[in-house]
């Protein structure tokens, strides 16, 4: 493994999510992505609610790629960038331990600076420092 700084790795992550350029967005996630990387999202309470009368024991959601990830990243800007008027931002509290580097981050107001959201994240790198799997707990 390369050395890396975690807070650059977790910096450069949270950046991807407000890149309003869609072939600048495509550029930095081939950067921070291994090309097969996978993106998991633990859904949020109410998909998971529903799941569960449906009789999934539990539920994750999955991108994996470049093209996957970019169609995640460019609707979570549309939704929380574009229409809500959202920014995201590391907490400063990344770590390394040796592959899987470890943070939290904050969904914040744009407008008013006020942190309305956040959770954390964990990711898995490759030996080249970029992300081969990437586990996000929205709230955590």
């Amino acid at each position: 493994m390369i050395e890396i700084d975690p807070q650059q790795v977790a910096d450069r992550y949270m950046a991807q999510w407000t890149v309003p350029d869609a072939a600048e967005r495509r550029a930095a996630i081939e950067l921070l992505w291994a090309e097969d990387g996978t993106h998991v999202l633990q859904p949020p309470a109410e998909i998971r609610e529903i799941a569960a009368e449906l009789g999934f024991g539990h539920t994750a959601l999955e991108a994996q790629g470049y093209d996957a990830i970019e169609t995640r990243v460019a609707r979570s800007y549309e939704r929380f960038v574009e229409k809500q008027g959202f920014t995201f931002r590391s907490r400063r509290d990344a770590v390394r331990l040796h592959g899987v580097v470890k943070f939290g981050w904050e969904a914040v107001s744009a407008e008013t600076g006020d942190v309305v959201g956040g959770g954390l994240e964990i990711l898995v790198l490759d030996d080249t420092g970029r992300i081969k799997a990437d586990y996000m707990f929205p709230g955590a």
